[in-house]
């Protein structure tokens, strides 16, 4: 990440307070309060992975979905509720509203973003596109609706791999924006000709090789599970190395009973509950003495509180809207992402 996008990432996160914590006489009221709401508002909740556990288990009692960014995604298409309720940040809002334009999309909060979108603004990005005329432009879905509608392609990082490869057997030389780290994987995987932007994630990038070995020398039988947005040092010593729902399959799947996981740790909850008998182990991410911006879990996510969503059910503030046009020209990479995806599991 360059100088500019950390500033600008530095500057969101001061502004950002300390969740409350709430009492659990407190939590179940609200939880009470909220089902009652989505019920009465024929709404459903999507929440990813990197939520805070309260509000997957939220989702998971109402009906709705705990999920990657892609499963959300599909999810929320095809969902018959009228009105979505997405606890993550805010492209994904913007995600779920371009594929459902017929539908109401509310957050807990709007200003819950991520650094690799602000670490790729549309300007900037449109500029370095218009420089490479001859490529063909794959984005990461954590990017905002304009990015998106600039690309010729949108992946998450379950299918950026075979992606990539479908447009590398066509011999298509590739822009990939923004993570350098999740681009510089999938270059190396397919052997693609790619130009990478140069953004990174502020979770994935503050993990540690150094401190994933020393971890694993208290720790020998331990696996080493890595996403793909962390750097290449930690991934080369990775055993399994995924997309969210990937690593979980892997955790379900591995005879090993203690994993290093590499990624947000709002994932635990997930990997916990259908591993009770496992361990799971946060991955370091900062040395002796240093100190970290996100420490394992994205400071965006933890936005995502009972109360907010309480309010926003309430009152129908912070309602996710994508102007039409652009809308449409960002429903075009997205579908073949979904199309893509859907193709993969037949």
């Amino acid at each position: 990440m360059n100088t500019a996008d950390k500033d600008l990432v530095r500057e969101h996160l001061s502004h950002l307070g300390e969740p409350e914590t709430l009492d659990a006489e407190k939590q179940a009221e609200l939880k009470e309060r909220i089902k009652a709401e989505l019920k009465a508002q024929d709404a459903v909740l999507v929440a990813h992975y990197y939520c805070d556990d309260i509000i997957q288990e939220l989702a998971e009692e109402t009906g709705g979905c705990v999920a990657d960014s892609l499963e959300m995604a599909r999810f929320g298409a095809n969902h018959p509720a009228s009105t979505l309720v997405v606890a993550g940040v805010k492209f994904m809002g913007e995600t779920a509203k371009i594929l459902s334009q017929e539908k109401r999309v509310l957050m807990p909060t709007l200003e819950a973003t991520c650094s690799l979108d602000l670490g790729c603004p549309v300007d900037e990005f449109s500029a370095f596109c218009d420089q490479h005329p001859d490529r063909t432009v794959v984005v990461y879905a954590n990017t905002s609706a304009a990015v998106k509608a600039r690309a010729d392609w949108v992946v998450t990082s379950s299918i950026a791999v075979e992606v990539v490869e479908h447009l590398h057997s066509k011999g298509e030389k590739l822009i990939w924006a923004p993570d350098k780290h999740l681009g510089g994987y999938v270059q190396k995987k397919t052997g693609a000709d790619v130009l990478l932007w140069d953004s990174a994630c502020i979770v994935h990038e503050e993990f540690k090789a150094k401190g994933v070995l020393d971890l694993k020398k208290v720790y020998p039988d331990a696996a080493v599970l890595v996403h793909p947005e962390s750097p290449e040092s930690v991934v080369d010593i990775a055993d399994v190395v995924g997309s969210t729902s990937q690593l979980i399959k892997a955790a379900q799947e591995m005879d090993n009973e203690t994993f290093i996981v590499a990624t947000d740790r709002g994932i635990f909850y997930k990997m916990q509950q259908l591993c009770p008998d496992k361990r799971f182990l946060e991955a370091p991410t900062a040395g002796n003495g240093a100190t970290c911006r996100s420490c394992a879990h994205c400071p965006w996510m933890a936005m995502n509180a009972l109360e907010s969503m309480l309010h926003v059910l309430q009152t129908g503030d912070q309602e996710v809207f994508v102007d039409q046009a652009l809308g449409e020209k960002a429903m075009l990479p997205l579908t073949r992402m979904l199309d893509f995806g859907a193709q993969m599991k037949k």
